[in-house]
């Protein structure tokens, strides 16, 4: 006897599923970073992320008795992000069931449809970190908030400059100068870039630069199967997705990848449509893409050469 919905349904979320979600995470090396860091939400309209943006104006030296300073000034606010969902369906048609017959033909396909759905879904991810805000149905990515002019979260770059990135859009020969440079405008104290990412193009500028004595890979993400150098003792990684020309310094712990917790990766088991001849399951993804201090982040937007 064939296998029933239900069985096929077990199989593909006791077997397929967890792998599906490990690699859809340990394929890229920028969402590997943002997975380690997740951040599971309970739920709400939007997911609002609160910042602090000045010092408070009541402080300072004093003496003995003199009186203190008790004026309140705004010091926090909140940038706020709107849910995205994504999903991928894994149908089987009736035609699939009668040319994979038997039991263990069936789950074989069953598992390279989930393969095709995990692919799917990780490139969808992975284009929508770099999203430009020209999708409004994907997560807001880098390439929204790196930038002096966008509105992100809710809050205006433009009006307030706080909130703006470090870009540079003038250089367009990558030099270890120009990374410096735009490495020491990202930083202040103990906060720096903890992350360099940019397309192949890009890495192998970088790689050029550098002598053979210093071609230093990063152990963790070697560990994972990147290939990676360094720069200040950070590691530079290849994303496809990347822009052509672009390369990111990120400090992660002001990038979120935030999913709702009772969606994320969820599995719906397979059913019959009425008016289709096939066996169809959804997985779901719904959760957000914050930023909370773009000031520590930085892009080089021009580089040809």
């Amino acid at each position: 006897m064939a296998l029933s919905y239900d069985e096929i349904t077990a199989i593909t979320e006791k077997k397929f599923i967890p792998k599906l979600v490990d690699n859809v995470f340990n394929s890229n090396a920028l969402l590997k970073k943002f997975k380690e860091r997740e951040e599971p939400q309970p739920g709400g309209d939007k997911v609002v992320c609160p910042l602090n943006y000045a010092e408070t104006a009541a402080a300072g030296w004093y003496q003995g008795s003199e009186t203190l300073s008790t004026t309140d000034n705004e010091v926090i606010t909140a940038c706020e992000y709107d849910w995205k969902q994504l999903y991928a369906n894994i149908s089987i048609t009736r035609r699939d069931e009668l040319r994979n017959m038997g039991d263990a033909a069936i789950i074989n396909f069953v598992k390279s449809k989930v393969m095709v759905a995990e692919k799917t879904i990780r490139n969808k991810l992975s284009t929508g970190l770099y999203n430009d805000g020209s999708n409004a149905k994907q997560i807001q990515g880098l390439k929204l908030a790196l930038s002096t002019s966008n509105t992100v979260g809710g809050i205006s770059q433009s009006t307030y400059s706080w909130w703006q990135a470090n870009v540079d859009t003038t250089t367009t020969t990558l030099t270890i100068a120009a990374m410096q440079g735009l490495y020491g405008d990202c930083g202040e104290g103990t906060e720096y870039p903890q992350i360099v990412v940019g397309d192949q193009d890009m890495y192998d500028r970088y790689y050029a630069l550098l002598q053979p004595s210093q071609r230093f890979a990063d152990d963790e993400m070697a560990k994972g199967g990147f290939k990676s150098l360094q720069f200040n003792g950070i590691p530079v990684v290849v994303d496809a997705a990347a822009a052509a020309g672009d390369m990111y310094m990120l400090n992660l712990d002001y990038i979120s990848m935030m999913p709702h917790k009772d969606e994320n990766f969820r599995f719906e088991p397979f059913s019959k449509p009425i008016n289709q001849n096939v066996k169809l399951a959804k997985i779901y993804w719904m959760g957000v893409f914050a930023h909370s201090n773009n000031r520590r982040q930085g892009l080089l937007d021009a580089i040809t050469a």
